[in-house]
């Protein structure tokens, strides 16, 4: 089980929760709440890491957002720079997977400097993802009917089972081998959408976002990884990152869709050691791909 904590900051009470040992690592998602049971992705780092989850505002136990404004990204990293401050951390790592590497990203180019290394997969640098045809949220893609009602009961449905079908039904069309899936989930986890901040994100942030032009100015090294079957963010977006950001390296996962972490545990597991040894200021090999 994962410690949990209350950090006071200097922009308000933010519940984050703590395992493992070594060197930091700040590990979140844009729009989901986690609890003592952690996460999918976050587990796979506290072999090697000390792993700091957090629940972000209106995540959880954390201060609630008093205006809209605070659910974007850039204000999102503000508070993980208080939290990171309160902790009394100089610098520390970043995770995250999806929207959380979205906001790595942008951690990246907001405050470098706090950071010694990023790790993003299975995301994308603009909103350009939306429109590819083998996106899921592409409207020329044969899952996206299916997707935007399910997305609707996440946000909307107060019936737990409903919920809880849902988001089984989404993250098997998010899975390479779907006939895994007791398999892949026979351990418990948290990670509930937090509607509000999935709103936010969808309906104020998603429409304008777009950085691209501006990751060559990250020059801490960046760890890229992405299923070769990916049906969110597809490849090409994580090859586009790699090849946009100024100090990185891409890893494929050949059996995996969205989530190798959980697709293709070993290999993930191997990438986490390479991501472990590498010191802040090193220059990784621009473009290489494993």
């Amino acid at each position: 089980m994962w410690k949990s904590e209350i950090v006071e900051t200097s922009r308000g009470k933010f519940e984050i929760f703590i395992k493992g040992e070594g060197d930091p690592i700040c590990i979140t998602h844009l729009y989901s709440e986690f609890n003592e049971l952690g996460s999918y992705f976050a587990d796979e780092f506290t072999n090697y890491f000390n792993v700091i989850l957090v629940n972000l505002r209106e995540a959880g136990n954390s201060c609630k957002a008093e205006d809209d404004n605070l659910l974007s990204m850039e204000e999102t990293v503000y508070d993980l720079e208080a939290i990171r401050e309160a902790l009394g951390y100089e610098k520390w790592a970043f995770g995250g997977h999806s929207t959380g590497g979205m906001l790595g990203l942008k951690y990246g180019l907001i405050a470098q400097s706090s950071l010694t290394k990023i790790i993003v997969g299975g995301a994308a640098a603009s909103n350009k993802y939306m429109e590819h045809p083998e996106s899921m949220y592409c409207p020329k893609s044969p899952l996206n009917k299916r997707v935007l009602e399910i997305l609707d009961i996440l946000k909307t449905s107060n019936n737990k089972e409903e919920r809880v079908s849902a988001s089984i039904e989404w993250s098997n069309m998010s899975l390479y081998y779907p006939e895994k899936r007791d398999e892949y989930f026979k351990d418990p986890s948290s990670g509930r959408t937090v509607a509000k901040r999935l709103d936010y994100y969808s309906y104020r942030e998603l429409p304008t976002y777009n950085l691209v032009n501006q990751l060559s100015n990250v020059k801490v090294p960046v760890f890229v990884y992405c299923g070769v079957h990916d049906a969110q963010c597809p490849l090409v977006f994580s090859e586009e990152i790699n090849t946009n950001l100024h100090n990185s390296v891409l890893y494929k996962f050949h059996s995996s869709n969205h989530s190798p972490f959980i697709e293709e545990k070993n290999k993930f597991n191997k990438m986490i050691v390479n991501f472990k040894a590498v010191q802040t200021d090193e220059l990784l090999e621009l473009g290489r791909s494993k």
